[in-house]
């Protein structure tokens, strides 16, 4: 039994030690790789720096937004100016109107005035009046009262 014990932890201590060196290879075979890329990442880098390089130049046409930022400006000045010219003849309009307005109730108001003034002359007209004689009437009065005497 002891010596069971014995070899079942000399077999747990190989299969501990064999592990170890797995991972230790493991890591140095990472850490190899790692090295190897690093390697050819800079070996890259230096072979594209020293060569050189031509630069194309693209050629834009921007002459299209130049000028379609022209038309948008120019369409919103345009569409501001005519904006307050438009206010200007509304308001222009509602004064006109305004205007007329008062005219016509300062001519009601008047046309009142007058109508008022007539139907108080008239009644001043009707109190105050009495009936004319014609004009011989005080002569054939007179007449009559020297025949009757």
């Amino acid at each position: 039994m002891n010596f069971e014990r014995e070899h079942e932890e000399t077999r747990e201590q190989r299969a501990m030690e064999r592990t170890q060196e797995r991972v230790e290879f493991q890591d140095a075979a990472i850490e190899s790789a790692i090295e190897n890329f690093r390697r050819s990442v800079r070996a890259w880098s230096e072979a594209e720096l020293s060569h050189a390089r031509a630069v194309q130049t693209a050629i834009r046409h921007r002459s299209w937004r130049l000028a379609m930022g022209w038309a948008l400006g120019c369409a919103l000045v345009m569409g501001g100016a005519s904006g307050v010219l438009l206010e200007r003849r509304h308001q222009a309009e509602q004064a006109r109107i305004k205007t007329l307005q008062d005219a016509e109730h300062r001519r009601q108001v008047a046309a009142q005035r007058v109508k008022d003034a007539d139907e108080e002359l008239a009644k001043v007209n009707s109190d105050v009046a009495r009936d004319v004689p014609s004009a011989m009437e005080p002569l054939a009065q007179l007449m009559g009262e020297d025949e009757s005497q």
